[in-house]
C-alpha cells in the first residue's frame, strides 16, 4: 500500500479510518476523488496495513457515513468527488441571472446537469397555494427537474409559478433560455427583488430515493442517508412569484452562506 504510516501496529477501526481520511484529503496515490478503494478482505490480507477484518468494515463504514466514500453495487468503495459548493445569497443575485447566467453556475464551472426536465399545469400543495396567492384547487405552473453529478442523481426540484406570469412565455418550456426563470420574470416587469430560504435536515421518503410516476430518485442508501430540504420564495416586490421545493443529498452539497456583518465600521 501507499504511505502507509504506523507499520507493524494493530490498527483500532478509529485510528485506521484517521489513517484512510488522511489519505483522502492528501490525495495520496490510489485515494484520489474516483479512486476504488481495496476491499475489506485486501485491506485485511495486507501485512503493512496490520488490521483486522472487522476493523477495516467499521472504518469503511465510517468513512462512508462522513461522505468522503461510496459504495456501488459491482463496483467496491470509491473515493467520493468533492462536495457540490451552494452558495447564498450569490447565486441569486440579478448580478448573476441579469447577465444570462445560470445560478446553479456561480456555485461551479462543472455544476450537476438538470435533466428529465417536466412543464405543466398542476394543483398546487396547500402552502404554496397560499405563497402564491392561488385559492384551493387554483393551477399554477410547474418545473420539475433532477440535478445529476456524473451517473449520481443529487438533486430533485420542483418551482411552482402563478400562471398569470408565466403564460405565453419561455418559462412554459423546457429550455427557459440565458438567465433562466428569474430573467423571463423581469421581462414581465416582475424581477425577483427578495428571496427568502428555509433549510431542514431529515432522511428521504422512500419516493426520494425509488422515485415517482416513472421518474428516478435520488442516488441514496436507504439506512443512514439525509437530505437537505430547501423551499425558496421568491418576491417581486410583496408578491411572491416563486416557491420552489428542493431535495438534495446532504453527503454531495455544502451550504455556504456569505453576508456582509452590518453596522458601522469603526
Amino acid at each position: 500500500m501507499n504511505d502507509v504510516s504506523g507499520q507493524g501496529r494493530k490498527h483500532s477501526a478509529e485510528s485506521f479510518a484517521a489513517e484512510l481520511r488522511r489519505r483522502i484529503r492528501e490525495a495520496v496515490k490510489g485515494y484520489e476523488a474516483g479512486a476504488t478503494l481495496p476491499t475489506i478482505r485486501e485491506f485485511a490480507a495486507d501485512a503493512e496495513e496490520a488490521v483486522a477484518r472487522g476493523v477495516a468494515e467499521k472504518a469503511i463504514d465510517r468513512l462512508r457515513a462522513e461522505g468522503l466514500i461510496e459504495s456501488r453495487r459491482g463496483s467496491g468503495s470509491l473515493v467520493r468527488a468533492s462536495r457540490v459548493p451552494r452558495t447564498s445569497p450569490g447565486r441569486l443575485s440579478a448580478d448573476q441571472w441579469g447577465r444570462g447566467l445560470s445560478i446553479q453556475a456561480y456555485d461551479s464551472a462543472d455544476p450537476p446537469k438538470a435533466v428529465d426536465v417536466a412543464v405543466g399545469d398542476v394543483v398546487p400543495p396547500a402552502q404554496v397555494a397560499d405563497a402564491l396567492g392561488v385559492p384551493p384547487g387554483g393551477i399554477v405552473l410547474s418545473r420539475y427537474r433532477r440535478y445529476v453529478r456524473g451517473r449520481r442523481s443529487v438533486q430533485l426540484a420542483t418551482a411552482y409559478l402563478p400562471t398569470d406570469l408565466t403564460r405565453g412565455t419561455r418559462i412554459e418550456h423546457t429550455d427557459t433560455g440565458s438567465g433562466g426563470t428569474f430573467a423571463r420574470l423581469a421581462e414581465q416587469g416582475f424581477r425577483p427583488t427578495r428571496f427568502v430560504e428555509r433549510v431542514t435536515s431529515r432522511a428521504p421518503t422512500p419516493e426520494e430515493i425509488d422515485g415517482v410516476d416513472g421518474r428516478e430518485g435520488l442516488s441514496l442508501r436507504r439506512e443512514g442517508s439525509l437530505v437537505f430540504e430547501i423551499t425558496r420564495h421568491a418576491y417581486a416586490g410583496d408578491r411572491c412569484v416563486e416557491v420552489s421545493l428542493m431535495v438534495l443529498d446532504a453527503e454531495v452539497y455544502e451550504l455556504v452562506y456569505e453576508f456582509p456583518a452590518g453596522g458601522d465600521d469603526k
